[in-house]
Parts: structure tokens; sequence; C-alpha cells
């Protein structure tokens, strides 16, 4: 079973997070979620893995809501996310609809699009080059 922790003190290392399971049974993996764009500091948050379903979730009511390095601790079931939902950045879409010139206007070209290069007429929409 996966199991999320969340609410971690930021000084709380994967060893950590272990040692605080393995009471209740195997511990398959332990880690806490860092942020690699600022020196891998912890996120607050991490998963744990454990081989047996019963263990993890006497583990899950033995530990949610109780007090680790000066923090309250959040411990429950983790749930996958749904297919294909990813983290990260999201698709901008650039250009719009019809309007008066500019970026975002089709001027006297027609509406909709987006940035536009071609020397086409019509349809044009959003910046266009020529």
């Amino acid at each position: 079973m996966n199991i999320y922790v969340g609410n971690l003190n930021w000084n709380m290392t994967s060893d950590d997070l272990q040692n605080l399971f393995t009471p209740y049974g195997e511990v398959t993996s332990a880690k806490i979620v860092t942020d690699k764009f600022n020196n891998d500091r912890s996120k607050g948050f991490g998963f744990v893995e454990m081989s047996d379903d019963e263990a993890a979730r006497t583990a899950i009511s033995a530990l949610h809501d109780t007090e680790v390095l000066g923090r309250k601790i959040v411990v429950n079931e983790s749930t996958p996310r749904p297919e294909g939902e990813r983290g990260g950045f999201k698709k901008k879409s650039f250009g719009g609809g019809g309007g008066r010139g500019g970026f975002g206007g089709g001027g006297n070209r027609g509406g909709g699009g987006g940035y536009n290069r071609d020397r086409g007429n019509g349809g044009g929409g959003g910046y266009n080059r020529y």
C-alpha cells in the first residue's frame, strides 16, 4: 500500500520517515518529495510504501494527527492521480478570437487564430506578421 504523509517538518529525511513506519511492518520505500529548483529542499510531504496492507492501515491509524518533530502530521492512503494528469506547466493558448487590430484581434483579416506568419488572407486573427 502506498501512504501519503503530509505536514512534515522540512528537516525530516527519507530515513527518518522510514524509521517512523518500520515499527508497524516492512517498509519497501520511503521518500520525502523535494523541490529540485530550491536546493532539494523538502516540500513537506512524502510517500511510504508498505508490503502488507493491514500493517499499513495500522500505521495510518496510529500515526495520523500525531506530532513528529514539532508538527502534527497527516497520514492517509495515497490515491493515484487520474490517468493523464501530471504536475508541471499547462500548455497555454496564445491569440484570441476576432476583434480589431493588435495582437489579439484579427483586424481586417477575420477572427480567430494565434500567431500567424503566413501571408494568406482571412482566418488570421492573433498576431499577424504580414
